[in-house]
């Protein structure tokens, strides 16, 4: 017996549920294939964990800092079982909501891991194999079964010495020391929040900077305040492996002394979860670095079967796969929506201090554009950022220069400070929109917030700067 649905997705992560509800607020009849729990490892072993974990160390810290608000008050102490049991008390609401709005969408939910046959037909099986496998097909087929992290050769994932973002999340206690293997997204993460916790904590980066794809810039705060911190930075750093030694591990370099700490966390990214899903038997095409190779509008080589979110080769953010999920499904249903634009897609990290970007950086502006003007403002002078006593950062806006000199179309929005990922939504519809300096220059900024500085930046790209 097999269960037709006009929809089935194969991954309940934020591509997979986004077009799962979306196809059934239009009415589709929809199934969704899940192995673990609906929310995918966003919600479970990702974004939301991390930034709970993030969040609990800013608590810290600020709580450190009372005295210079008026507040006395002990040295705060962390109890680390006390904090894990708030993030998985957050998951679980967000985790039960999801699986409420499924329900009311009347979505179908298949419990196993899907692996794709001919036809646009999925196998299910359930963990374990106590039972026979399910069989549903559908009129089209959404996969969306998400990412795992990468590991390197010479490093053996144990989950106690050497881990990656799946064990680093469920932490019992904080390490005394730490060497954390990439200095991306995640990496930049991982050691401010470990630092923050207490931890002695060393980045080691292949490439000559942190946040490589973050404006250059940007990196070079990110880098500074880290050293200021007490955070060791290593960049150009070509790690060869780690051996385990009696009180943790050591980490070998390419021509450099080797690193010891308690602990090794791995943040060198993650690679599409392809695994048992059936592609090359389905005539699903691959790339050459095994991500499903789609068009614009999320279509794979087979007919009527579509790939989003960490699965191709996108921007691996939840809400580019959300969005791609939602892409699918409205060309399923013959919407004709415009392609996703990924050059303007808004990045938020959540180290501190934070980051946020959107659109080109400098230099990619200047080599597709030529000349532009640039405008950047500190925190420093911003009321808001004194108050909250956090005035590392900036805000720097890229624009096109006009034929008369002038600042013209914003190309890119680039923010290192307090609360940054909270800021960058003007900047971000600014960019998307193609609104030009002149236009953004207009807003009115209430005062005092942290927003006002990108209003200042605003008005000096048109030349009417009010400070600096």
């Amino acid at each position: 017996m097999v269960a037709s649905h006009q929809l089935v997705v194969v991954g309940g992560g934020p591509g997979g549920y986004a077009a799962a509800l979306y196809g059934a607020g239009l009415g589709m009849d929809v199934g969704l294939v899940e192995k673990s729990k609906p929310g995918g490892t966003c919600l479970h072993a990702g974004c939301i964990p991390a930034k709970e974990l993030l969040e609990t160390a800013a608590v810290f810290q600020s709580v450190g800092k009372a005295e210079e608000f008026g507040i006395q008050t002990s040295a705060p102490s962390l109890d680390m079982a006390a904090a894990q049991g708030r993030k998985q008390g957050i998951i679980d609401r967000l985790a039960s909501g999801l699986e409420g709005l499924l329900a009311k969408r009347k979505i179908t939910v298949y419990s196993g891991v899907g692996r794709l046959l001919e036809g646009r037909r999925v196998e299910v099986s359930a963990g374990g194999g106590e039972t026979d496998p399910v069989a549903v097909s559908g009129e089209h087929v959404v996969l969306a079964t998400g990412s795992v992290p990468r590991s390197l050769a010479g490093f053996d994932v144990d989950g106690r010495r050497v881990m990656t973002s799946d064990e680093v999340l469920s932490l019992s206690s904080v390490p005394r020391s730490a060497v954390v293997v990439g200095g991306g997204a995640i990496g930049c993460e991982f050691a401010s929040l470990l630092s923050d916790l207490g931890s002695e904590v060393t980045v080691l980066e292949a490439l000559e900077r942190l946040l490589a794809n973050a404006d250059e810039e940007v990196s070079g705060l990110i880098e500074g305040s880290f050293r200021k911190r007490g955070i060791t930075v290593e960049t150009g750093a070509e790690v060869r492996g780690c051996v385990s030694t009696p009180d943790g591990v050591e980490v070998a370099l390419n021509g450099k002394d080797p690193k010891r700490a308690e602990l090794v966390v791995l943040s060198v990214g993650r690679r599409p979860f392809t695994d048992g899903l059936g592609l090359e038997e389905a005539s699903v095409e691959l790339d050459e670095r095994g991500f499903v190779v789609t068009d614009e509008f999320c279509r794979t080589s087979a007919a009527g079967v579509y790939a989003v979110g960490d699965l191709i080769g996108t921007p691996q953010l939840a809400h580019v796969g959300f969005a791609e999920g939602i892409l699918a499904v409205r060309d399923i249903c013959g919407e004709r929506p415009l392609p996703l634009d990924y050059s303007k897609v808004a990045w938020c990290i959540y180290c501190r201090p934070e980051v946020a970007f959107a659109g080109l950086t400098e230099a990619d502006a200047r080599e597709v554009h030529g000349d532009v003007v640039v405008s950047k403002h500190r925190y420093a002078g911003n009321g808001r950022a004194m108050i909250l006593g956090e005035t590392e950062g900036f805000v720097k806006l890229v624009a096109a220069r006009n034929p008369d000199g002038s600042a013209g179309r914003l190309l890119g929005v680039h923010l290192a400070g307090p609360w940054a990922t909270e800021q960058l939504g003007q900047g971000y519809l600014a960019v998307n929109w193609e609104a030009t300096a002149e236009e953004v220059a207009g807003f009115i900024q209430p005062h005092p917030t942290l927003g006002e500085l990108f209003g200042e930046a605003a008005m000096s790209l048109t030349g009417r700067a009010l400070h600096g």
